[in-house]
């Protein structure tokens, strides 16, 4: 499998467990790897074979946007799901960063990855 990847997408969404963080909304940065067999993009040269990165990009920022959640892992594992359904890829990752968590004498982020592949998808919508 050959791997696609995009980084530091910036999203401005309402997730977190605080009220004012679901209330104000804050910055999100998502990065996406995503798996998929790109021979015919490599053979063609040709977009219309090849995996979108503008449409990836958008439903990352749609779905990120979209409904409020407490975690980020919810987050990311919403963004997995939206992919996985959108596009020929068999397997995804995602990262959220979350830039500025309200936590006392911490100047870092907090990051969660969520990886999920098509046999988790097949298995979710079957009901199994």
């Amino acid at each position: 499998m050959d791997r696609i990847r995009l980084q530091g997408i910036d999203v401005y969404a309402h997730h977190g467990v605080h009220p004012a963080e679901r209330e104000l909304g804050q910055r999100f940065v998502i990065d996406v790897d995503l798996w998929a067999d790109c021979e015919e993009a490599v053979r063609s040269d040709d977009l219309a074979r090849a995996l979108d990165y503008t449409a990836v990009h958008r439903l990352v920022c749609e779905t990120a946007a979209g409904t409020s959640c407490q975690l980020i892992e919810a987050v990311a594992g919403r963004i997995c799901r939206d992919l996985l359904r959108a596009f020929a890829v068999e397997h995804v990752e995602v990262t959220v960063h979350k830039p500025n968590p309200p936590i006392a004498n911490f100047l870092g982020r907090a990051s969660v990855t969520v990886a999920r592949d098509r046999a988790w998808l097949a298995a979710r919508e079957s009901g199994s």
